[in-house]
């Protein structure tokens, strides 16, 4: 089961994910963000984890084809939630994806420039 609560603040899309985010249901989470980022213009995406208690690697790669979006629109994609032991990205440089602790440290991070 995937619960999703999204906000939009601050210039960012707030997603919060609950529960178990799998290939079973990666579609629900596409189906529910895709829209948004494309019809808003949405640059900036904080996806929450901290109540997640499953991720398989196609949860994994969603959220990474996220970011890989965003980049292309000058934007990006935070990992947020210190659910640091669920998510764990080998090569994240690669992907360039940013973890930070909470949704405070994304708009931080967000609003100091550190995604150029």
């Amino acid at each position: 089961m995937l619960d999703i609560d999204t906000e939009f603040r601050k210039g960012i899309l707030f997603v919060r994910l609950k529960g178990s985010l799998s290939y079973d249901n990666c579609h629900l989470l596409e189906n529910s963000i895709g829209q948004l980022i494309t019809e808003n213009k949405v640059r900036f995406v904080a996806f929450n984890i901290y109540e997640l208690y499953y991720i398989d690697s196609v949860g994994i790669s969603t959220l990474l084809k996220y970011n890989m979006t965003l980049l292309k629109k000058q934007g990006i994609a935070l990992i947020c939630g210190e659910n640091k032991m669920l998510f764990k990205i080998r090569n994240k440089d690669k992907y360039q994806i940013k973890e930070v602790n909470d949704e405070l440290s994304a708009i931080k991070y967000i609003n100091l420039g550190g995604y150029l």
